[in-house]
């Protein structure tokens, strides 16, 4: 049609053809052969793989650090420097930390391999928490017990607190015996965390299965919904063929002219 239709010059009133009476409402064209198409979203498969690897936004990695940083000081400040124990706790302390940092970053592809990395984290820190207990028996040391306001107050304080800085500030006026139960205390917080997480990973390993098993889900759930979109189709294109048939009728009713 011209686009400039609206803007011609009409014809006088008295010169206009009087309009034609509506045909009835069941002659008329049928309204839903007036609506548009709906719009539909390309489908595409939905991503399986979890959105992970934030390890350091946990706070049990926060603890690893803490831990990890407390170690490394009390170690080369308080053991000699020919002893291999100054590497064993390092090592171990950071072994905790490590591995949960690349645990977080296989949760992506491999559950098994975010719970094997997991359950090394928390080994490791136990095999740390003994040697800080060894530390204080063979020197004859107190290790705090649980009713020792002091192990309240330090339990109340890691409890509050995830940043290393936190724990380094003023360290160097700490005595020995009380940076290895700082340290104690840390990692016994850490340990209980780790329990809740493996349990936590255990359960969703058993409900959703590796990653084997989210990428056959994944398969076939995508083919599930493009049989429901065909089906969907099917449907509506039977339905515009009522309507075209209907139209047609209409057409052929009025001698071919609408």
């Amino acid at each position: 049609m011209n686009e400039n239709y609206y803007n011609m010059p009409q014809p006088p009133q008295s010169a206009q053809k009087p309009q034609s009476a509506q045909p009835p409402q069941s002659a008329q064209e049928p309204q839903s052969a007036q609506e548009p198409l709906p719009q539909r979203a390309p489908l595409e498969p939905k991503p399986f793989l979890p959105k992970k690897g934030n390890y350091r936004g946990l706070i049990v990695y926060q603890k690893a650090e803490c831990i990890y940083d407390i170690t490394f000081y009390f170690a080369h400040q308080y053991l000699n420097q020919k002893d291999r124990t100054i590497d064993q706790m390092v090592q171990a302390a950071r072994s905790g930390k490590q591995n949960i940092a690349e645990g977080a970053a296989a949760a992506a592809t491999s559950t098994e391999t975010e719970l094997k990395l997991t359950n090394v984290a928390r080994a490791s820190m136990q095999e740390l928490l003994t040697d800080y207990e060894d530390y204080l028996r063979t020197r004859h040391l107190a290790q705090w017990s649980l009713d020792d306001p002091r192990t309240k107050q330090t339990q109340t304080f890691c409890s509050n607190h995830t940043a290393s800085a936190d724990y380094m500030k003023d360290i160097d006026q700490r005595s020995d015996e009380t940076i290895a139960n700082i340290a104690i205390t840390l990692i016994h917080q850490f340990d209980k965390m780790m329990e809740s997480l493996i349990k936590h990973l255990e359960k969703d390993f058993t409900e959703k299965g590796g990653i084997r098993e989210q990428m056959t889900a994944a398969r076939l759930g995508y083919r599930n919904e493009q049989k429901a979109r065909i089906t969907e189709l099917e449907a509506e294109n039977s339905r515009l063929r009522q309507q075209v048939a209907r139209l047609e009728a209409l057409l052929k009713e009025k001698g071919g002219a609408l």
